[in-house]
């Protein structure tokens, strides 16, 4: 039993009996049973990437972003290495590493700063004209730019907090229903264990869905971002 929930995210910390290891391979072998009619193309770890890649250069084909050099590229590659990252986070005593702030911060901040700078090198008057809204009440004009101001300066730290979070919720979940688990095999009837074994591995699939799915809409805002930028 650990110390407390946020114990889970020290890498030196090893639980007796958590079972991760066998959660982890009833979750895979559940996952390839669904989609084996996808697993039979060769080679298939080349269709997974593109299959990814393509999910998030559509999304960036529909932004300003495709007029940025190097920006697909960029949010391709950040989209495949996040799911990566929040993938191997699942890893029994892997360290999850896009649950930390530090971590997202890094990925999110220069992103963010490069588009700002970018729009302010290329044309600083549509920047400035970008934080008051047209046909706006001239008393109010201060405090709509200063609004506008905050509110684009509080978009890496949203960015960065909501891959965090709910990263860490789910890690946090997963740890207590692993607990609860390992003492219900000597204290409990099988039949309650059997039960939590089924929510542990459902729930852990549906992890797998949280983090592509984050991962995705973490770079759907960046590309959303781009679209202020000026053109």
């Amino acid at each position: 039993m650990l110390v407390d929930i946020f114990s889970s995210f020290d890498d030196h910390n090893q639980v007796f009996m958590s079972l991760y290891g066998l959660i982890w391979i009833f979750s895979l072998a559940i996952v390839l049973l669904f989609s084996s009619s996808f697993w039979v193309k060769v080679p298939r770890w080349v269709e997974v990437i593109y299959l990814f890649k393509e999910t998030i250069t559509s999304q960036v084909f529909r932004s300003f972003g495709v007029n940025l050099g190097g920006f697909m590229g960029v949010v391709s590659g950040l989209f495949l290495f996040l799911i990566f990252m929040n993938l191997v986070g699942l890893v029994p005593y892997v360290f999850s590493s896009t649950s930390h702030l530090a971590v997202s911060f890094s990925l999110g901040f220069p992103l963010w700063l490069s588009l700002i700078v970018s729009g302010a090198v290329f044309l600083p008057s549509s920047v400035i004209a970008a934080l008051l809204p047209m046909g706006a009440p001239a008393a109010l004009n201060p405090f709509l730019v200063l609004i506008e101001t905050v509110s684009i300066m509080a978009r890496p730290i949203t960015l960065s907090v909501r891959l965090m979070a709910n990263m860490s919720a789910g890690h946090i979940v997963l740890t207590l229903i692993g607990n609860y688990l390992t003492a219900s095999l000597f204290f409990l009837p099988s039949f309650s264990a059997l039960i939590l074994l089924s929510i542990q591995v459902f729930y852990t699939i549906f992890e797998f869905g949280i983090g592509v799915i984050q991962a995705y809409i973490f770079c759907l805002l960046i590309t959303l971002y781009s679209d202020e930028h000026p053109h």
